[in-house]
């Protein structure tokens, strides 16, 4: 719904009807089929479709499952509970503030997790000969946290902040090579131009953004979301990277799950090796 509301003004105007209808009264979308919800908006079926299909539902039925699970799970909308920063806020409040908005970042984003993108992320991911990660800023540093566990589960892979380094990269890519590019808003040019190259150069490609249509989601392969919900903390940056997080440590997690009896041992080497050499360098 957050999304919905979100990208309202950026649809076409017989879309744009549909959207203000389901925000309207959502309990009556789901009770309706598509030629009847087409009716009372004045629109035809197909404008329905093209809708579910601009935010990446499968077609309307679809639609209409994760909009019940929606208000079923979430009758009083995180949207009304989350919090921006408030000048002279007392530090409980604060502190209570930012819990309850990364509580809601992670729940709503679970939410929108699509099972069958997610175990194709999980597998491409694994059958990788090379992973290229591509993130500008803020995002560089999910980039970062990745590429920090893949390492350590010996996957040949580099994250890479600099948007003419990730062109290079992204060059050498083929077959069998898979990239990553994350971006909350989805329209950053630089990391589309590089998942762009990625996909040209023969990769496979996932993006990572805010849930809602974006050029990098439909630019790529594999298109996982985050919430939509952080609007004014974004000059901090906070909740919607505790989201993207949590959907990296989920691609993480079953990767090694996955790959249990490969994964495992080289995590183990790896942190036994760091406390053997770190602890003879700090004896010396």
């Amino acid at each position: 719904m957050h999304a919905l509301s979100t990208h309202l003004e950026t649809l076409a105007p017989q879309e744009r009807r549909l959207g203000e209808y389901i925000l309207q009264d959502p309990n009556s979308v789901i009770h309706l089929g598509i030629t009847e919800l087409a009716n009372m908006c004045g629109i035809s079926p197909s404008t329905i479709t093209r809708f579910c299909k601009t935010f990446h539902f499968k077609g309307f039925p679809d639609f209409k499952m994760k909009l019940a699970g929606e208000l079923a799970n979430n009758p009083h909308s995180a949207e009304a509970h989350y919090q921006d920063v408030i000048a002279g806020n007392d530090l409980g409040k604060i502190v209570q503030a930012i819990e309850a908005n990364h509580l809601a970042s992670i729940t709503d984003t679970t939410r929108l997790l699509d099972m069958a993108q997610l175990k194709k992320a999980v597998d491409v991911l694994c059958a990788a000969k090379r992973i290229d990660l591509y993130g500008i800023a803020t995002s560089s540093i999910i980039a970062q946290d990745f590429y920090q566990k893949l390492v350590r589960i010996g996957k040949n892979c580099t994250a890479f902040a600099d948007s003419h380094m990730q062109i290079t990269a992204a060059s050498t890519l083929g077959e069998g090579d898979v990239a990553l590019a994350i971006s909350y808003s989805g329209e950053t040019p630089e990391t589309i131009d590089a998942l762009r190259c990625a996909k040209d150069s023969g990769a496979i490609t996932i993006s990572l953004t805010q849930y809602g249509n974006s050029q990098l989601a439909s630019l790529a392969d594999v298109s996982l979301f985050s919430s939509s919900l952080e609007e004014g903390m974004r000059r901090g940056d906070m909740a919607s990277r505790i989201a993207q997080l949590h959907v990296i440590d989920i691609l993480f997690t079953g990767m090694v799950s996955m790959e249990f009896h490969d994964y495992i041992p080289k995590l183990e080497s790896s942190y036994q090796n760091v406390r053997i050499y770190r602890k003879h360098r700090e004896g010396k």
